[in-house]
């Protein structure tokens, strides 16, 4: 019980497979990783980044927390936004939500929940933003929907609003923040048509 025996000879299987498709995969990777995708995305074990789309590990560059948020005051996730696009060199930055996210669902509760509440506070700061149009939805699963793609929109625009990619942009680096959102019923992304590509093309940009 204590040393997880179970997962150990999974690992060991996983290894085996990969080594039996391409012999010299790990050897290859143990190199370096030079991935063009950070994805910032949910802590939630049913979104798996490198699974849904399809990649191999060394292909995406990831940073999760509980509802993919991404505020000035986390230095993890800035951290991982600088490393990715100032020494890896990343192309795009994909900030993917999903639908029935229970971060989201929690900040949209009126009652209490403990430490996280003040995690969950960079999420009510969303709906206070578009609370005309949340309120005007009766269904609940349709307005906890609509408030995961509202929060995806909206970290977007913090990923863009920080430093490190402002910089980078000015600087003349191609880099593209897409905003998607993955639906767990089915299985299927979303492209919530946010691509934001430069300092001119930010939601609200004021210079």
């Amino acid at each position: 019980m204590r040393v997880l025996k179970n997962l150990f000879e999974q690992n060991k299987e996983w290894a085996e497979k990969v080594k039996e498709s391409d012999p010299d995969f790990f050897l290859k990777l143990s190199k370096q990783q030079s991935p063009e995708y950070l994805w910032i995305g949910c802590s939630d074990s049913r979104v798996p980044s490198n699974q849904i789309v399809g990649m191999l590990p060394g292909e995406i560059f990831v940073h999760r927390n509980i509802a993919n948020v991404v505020v000035p005051s986390d230095l993890n996730c800035l951290s991982v936004i600088q490393y990715a696009v100032e020494v890896l060199k990343i192309k795009h930055i994909i900030v993917c939500g999903h639908y029935g996210c229970g971060g989201v669902k929690a900040a949209l509760e009126s009652r209490e929940h403990g430490l996280i509440d003040n995690w969950l506070e960079h999420i009510r700061d969303v709906y206070r933003t578009h609370s005309e149009e949340i309120d005007a939805i009766d269904d609940k699963n349709e307005k906890l929907d609509k408030m995961c793609e509202l929060n995806v929109i909206e970290q977007v625009i913090n990923v863009c609003n920080t430093t490190t990619v402002r910089n980078a942009w000015k600087s003349g680096q191609k880099l593209s923040v897409h905003g998607w959102i993955y639906g767990i019923e089915d299985g299927i992304l979303q492209d919530l048509n946010i691509c934001v590509t430069g300092l001119e093309e930010i939601p609200g940009h004021n210079g």
